[in-house]
């Protein structure tokens, strides 16, 4: 049985293009089957997801970072993020909601920059170079996700959601699941935004899910041309 080491996992997710095609993977897992079907209040599930996405991130930073400056600097955020989450738990604090909301926020532009950076890294453009693009896009989905359950939460009435959870609460899926019909712009109206930091944040993910893959597309469309006429010159 093969051993992994956790230098040769970070070597396969930051190093190697495939581990874009593996985090894409990972991260389909997490949204189409952990958060449907296993609820937030089963723990141990919950928080080896988070681990494990904790740990992508940590190797990502000590991967690209270009020194050991940046690579400090930038490591603060999830230990920064552990640390209030422990905070949180403990002492139920409702500043520690909010601080541990603000830094996951920053934890998410973080993973989705790196993500972002490896897709566009000097190279040929390959197909996990393009699965790569998707899965920001989808991290762009999870980010909504908790943005609209943090006011749901917070902003009672925020959101209107149907009847029938009145009694049983709303569950983290559908949350992702207004979030990833906002950002395809296909809602199908059972979900609406009834206060206008909801709407204004609806707005803005529909923004991005029509220019995204546009402008992505456009700038790998011409990376793809620009190396093709490069090599066309070379024969």
């Amino acid at each position: 049985m093969a051993k992994f080491s956790a230098k040769k996992l970070e070597k396969h997710f930051w190093n190697e293009e495939r581990g874009l095609t593996s985090m894409f993977i990972l991260l389909c897992i997490s949204n189409f089957i952990v958060i449907p079907f296993f609820s937030k209040e089963n723990i141990i599930i919950y928080l080896l997801i988070r681990l494990i996405w904790l740990f992508l991130l940590f190797t990502g930073i000590t991967t690209l970072s270009g020194s050991r400056l940046q690579m400090s600097k930038l490591s603060v955020i999830p230990v920064l993020l552990v640390l209030i989450s422990l905070f949180r738990y403990f002492s139920g604090n409702l500043i520690f909601d909010y601080a541990e909301f603000l830094i996951m926020l920053a934890t998410f532009a973080l993973l989705i920059g790196m993500v972002i950076v490896k897709v566009f890294e000097p190279g040929s453009i390959t197909m996990h170079r393009v699965i790569g693009s998707i899965l920001a896009y989808m991290l762009i989905g999870n980010v909504w996700a908790q943005m609209f359950q943090f006011i749901f939460i917070h902003m009672p009435g925020s959101l209107q959601v149907p009847d029938s959870y009145t009694l049983t609460g709303v569950p983290n899926s559908v949350f992702l699941y207004f979030s990833y019909t906002t950002l395809t712009t296909t809602g199908y109206g059972e979900i609406l935004p009834v206060h206008s930091l909801t709407r204004t944040l609806v707005i803005i993910e529909q923004l991005i899910g029509v220019l995204y893959p546009v402008v992505l597309i456009g700038r790998l469309v011409s990376l793809v041309s620009g190396s093709s006429g490069h090599q066309r010159l070379i024969n």
